[in-house]
């Protein structure tokens, strides 16, 4: 079996993240276009959905792989710090929710702060749930 140098294991650590951050991105650009011509452009429900169901896929994610299967390393990197890292809009739900305020638009502020907090919290403690009942225990 050939040996790894330090150097060689960051650089394929690197392109596990790299890898599940092109994806993540990808994902955060569709669903945002989706849902500002679906809902409405005039509120960020693209950010509220991908916050939440970021959440929800790292909630799901960290516990069955921390609780409920054998996980090569990688696999982390690939969702939980690529694809999550890349997908989940925590800098845009920042920025909007200072746009809001900014504009005088109180209630939607709040609404979106309030909204992108709670879903998410409820969503990364579902996916934990979720992981820990439907997944059976490895080994």
């Amino acid at each position: 079996m050939a040996r790894h140098s330090p150097g060689d294991r960051n650089m394929t650590d690197f392109l596990w993240v790299s890898i599940g951050a092109v994806a993540g991105a990808n994902l955060r650009f569709a669903v945002s276009t989706w849902a500002a011509h679906a809902l409405s452009p005039s509120l960020p429900y693209g950010t509220l959905i991908v916050n939440t169901t970021g959440s929800l896929i790292l909630g799901f994610f960290l516990i069955w792989t921390s609780e409920r299967v054998l996980a090569d390393p990688h696999w982390r990197l690939l969702i939980a710090v690529g694809f999550c890292g890349a997908y989940t809009t925590f800098s845009s739900y920042s920025f909007e929710s200072l746009k809001l305020l900014e504009g005088g638009n109180y209630a939607a502020a709040a609404g979106n702060f309030i909204a992108n907090n709670l879903l998410a919290l409820l969503a990364v403690v579902c996916g934990a749930m979720l992981a820990r009942v439907t997944v059976p225990h490895a080994g």
